[in-house]
């Protein structure tokens, strides 16, 4: 027997050598087992809030918009609104940073964060996304803020399947050949005896954006945007049933979004309301930012060695990421150029390599008490460059990290559920003498190196508690490990011969995450309400200190409160809705109390976001969601939030040969500054306004 995924994040058992397909007379298994818990946990008894993203919402959110990051948004009010640029800067989970995840492998770059981390696979490719929000540990680094791990398609036929989709995304006014987007993608998939395998295609022009009042969007010409791009994803998995039990899988991942450089921004005036925009032409310098990125990983599963399963993951990642030309301050050398005159890019260059490990043994005490027990191994070789003056921006900095854990189960009745858990961190970064690049105030500095090294031990427990057996009640304590900037702050030194050894802003940061809910399923009713606290000693904020960005480390607390609701009217209509609210402070006078209101580079707004799914029939159905980002003020004026609501609004129909959808994206064509424009940084340069309506035409084909 095989266990299946299904579209709609349940599980089906059905024999491995039938056709995988819906016609099978299955075993449904409704309860849905979280594989980024590594534990075998149910979603149920999961004392943290989990979020999963089923193939169909995905689907539905590839309709109206391709970029992953606005189907987040539009899905996790906690999770900052879309950028609607290739950077994600700015775009935490609950106030902190996420660990983006393919399948288990880290896809975030955390030694040196470029902010590219969120957009590293087309989610053409991805059967599911977990999302575990708030700090924990279970997977390492970066995940202090939570964890969206992307699961990616498998097989699910004997026979061999196509499909090819075909998408057209165009304004509804001021259409051009340089506002047309175009997709196409297609997919194989079957399997042969023991093999098995699927191969995904993709290829996406995107055209340049146009706001509410038919103006070109401003172009990231310098950060790197999604819009005037082109982007191609390849896909391939393989897996081999050695025995019943026994599986072993490879998984090649290369996805690429390269710009085409045929607008260039122009800067705005934030104090006079004028947005950055674009104009035709090529930028005058430098060559097109992108981002390049090749994950490997092969996996084996034994699902019954000795009564335990073992699972292990090998994986290798390239990841590139390439940013636009500008004279920045940091660039300036005068030994090159006169102050003001030089242009350079930066480049960033990431090879991740790691193993993990984990034995679960799950029928001990009378089939009352899991135990997974693992090890964890990664080395990160991080650099930045200047590619046009040949320069080291940050020096090659190697971070080395192993990690064994433990985590337990415990059910002492049917109504109780008790977890635990600890994982030990030891963690060191390595990195040579170097010398810094010059400034526009500052010469260039010698740095000695050293090797840092951490040892930490971050735990986490938790409980459920069903009063029935439709409501539940749960708390929990996780700590989450992550690292500073540490290539943004290499780069900043500016005094001769300090010792990488002494520098404490290379501490990692450890959070705190308390949060307490309850949660109701019964029959066609859904509900989950929950409320969080988020401490750190020492964390990370970024600040612009005379057109340097420099990372300030300070106490952090964050709270905040997260609720969903869920109705099935009926079979044929449901409706959704879910909010988040987030506040937060900082030390920033150093006296040991928080003191001043984390900005939009830190937090996302309040939000509420709903949704209505109706299948009129068996061939028509439709999607209507609403997202309302609330306003929010801070301790500098000049950050001041105006909230928006956006409406999107899609149909899809089954035709007598293939399915074709119509989609809406900002129906109203709500005319709005982004929330990071407006909250993030008070710069002219980045003050975008967000798209408007957009009208995209799809056709799909299953043979």
């Amino acid at each position: 027997m095989v266990v299946i995924a299904n579209q709609d994040g349940t599980y089906s058992l059905t024999e491995r050598t039938q056709n995988l397909t819906a016609d099978n007379q299955a075993i449904n298994l409704n309860t849905l087992i979280i594989q980024t818990s590594r534990s075998n946990t149910k979603k149920e008894n999961s004392p943290q809030v989990v979020t999963v993203i089923t193939r169909q919402q995905i689907e539905d959110q590839l309709s109206i918009n391709s970029d992953s990051s606005q189907a987040l948004s539009s899905l996790l009010p906690a999770y900052s609104p879309n950028t609607q640029k290739l950077n994600n800067s700015s775009q935490t989970f609950r106030g902190r940073s996420v660990l983006y995840m393919v399948d288990g492998v880290p896809q975030s770059n955390p030694i040196r964060e470029g902010s590219r981390s969120a957009h590293t696979i087309d989610l053409a490719m991805v059967d599911r996304i977990e999302v575990i929000h708030g700090a924990s540990a279970v997977h390492g680094l970066g995940a202090t803020g939570g964890i969206i791990n992307f699961i990616t398609k498998s097989n699910r036929s004997n026979e061999v399947k196509q499909h090819v989709d075909v998408q057209l995304t165009t304004p509804t006014d001021e259409i051009s050949s340089d506002t047309l987007g175009y997709k196409i993608g297609y997919q194989v998939e079957g399997s042969a005896d023991n093999f098995d395998y699927l191969v995904g295609l993709t290829n996406e022009v995107q055209g340049i954006y146009l706001d509410a009042d038919g103006n070109y969007v401003g172009a990231a010409t310098v950060r790197g945007d999604i819009m005037d791009s082109k982007s191609h994803d390849a896909f391939v998995k393989l897996g081999y049933w050695l025995t019943d039990d026994k599986r072993l899988e490879l998984e090649v991942n290369k996805y690429r979004l390269k710009s085409r450089m045929n607008f260039t921004g122009v800067d705005g005036d934030r104090e006079n309301g004028v947005a950055t925009s674009s104009v035709k032409g090529t930028p005058p310098n430098g060559v097109a930012p992108y981002n390049d990125v090749q994950t490997t990983s092969l996996f084996y599963t034994d699902s019954d060695l000795d009564g335990m399963e073992f699972k292990a993951q090998v994986f290798h990642q390239d990841f590139e990421g390439r940013y636009g030309a500008s004279n920045s301050n940091s660039f300036q050398d005068v030994s090159i150029a006169p102050v003001g005159t030089l242009y350079d890019q930066s480049q960033n260059q990431s090879e991740k390599m790691g193993a993990k490990f984990s034995l679960t043994k799950d029928d001990l005490l009378n089939n009352s008490l899991s135990i997974t027990t693992g090890l964890d191994l990664l080395q990160d070789k991080t650099s930045q460059t200047l590619i046009l003056t040949n320069r080291t921006y940050v020096p090659e900095t190697e971070y080395t990290n192993y990690a064994p854990f433990i985590q337990f189960e415990y059910k002492p009745t049917e109504r109780l559920v008790l977890q635990a858990g600890a994982r030990n961190e030891h963690a060191k970064l390595d990195v040579d003498t170097y010398q810094t690049v010059a400034t526009n105030k500052n010469t260039s500095v010698s740095v000695n190196g050293g090797s840092p090294s951490f040892s930490d031990t971050v735990y986490n427990a938790g409980a459920v508690f069903k009063l029935t057996p439709s409501m539940s009640v749960f708390a929990n304590y996780s700590q989450g490990f992550g690292m500073p900037d540490v290539g943004r702050i290499l780069r900043g030194v500016s005094t001769a011969d300090q010792d990488v050894d002494t520098l404490i802003d290379l501490s990692p940061i450890l959070t705190d995450n308390y949060e307490a809910g309850f949660r109701i399923h019964r029959n066609a009713f859904d509900f989950e309400l929950s409320a969080y606290q988020s401490n750190s000693d020492l964390g990370s904020r970024i600040e612009n200190q005379n057109g340097l960005y420099v990372v300030k480390r300070e106490k952090k607390e964050i709270h905040g409160a997260e609720a969903s609701l869920g109705f099935q009217l009926n079979k044929e209509h449901k409706l959704q809705a879910s909010y988040s609210y987030i506040q937060g402070k900082s030390d920033t006078d150093g006296d040991g109390k928080v003191d001043t209101k984390l900005t939009g580079a830190d937090i996302p707004p309040n939000r509420l976001v709903t949704s209505w799914n109706a299948r009129w029939d068996e061939k028509l159905s439709s999607l209507l969601q609403v997202s309302h980002a609330f306003s929010r003020s801070f301790d500098d004026e000049d950050l001041h939030f105006d909230g928006y609501t956006l409406v999107d609004a899609s149909v899809s129909y089954k035709l007598p040969v293939g399915k074709m959808s119509v989609a809406v994206a900002n129906l109203f064509n709500e005319d709005y500054f982004t929330y990071y424009s407006q909250a993030a940084y008070a710069n002219d340069s980045f003050y975008f306004k967000g798209r408007g309506r957009t009208l995209t035409l799809a056709y799909g084909l299953d043979f």
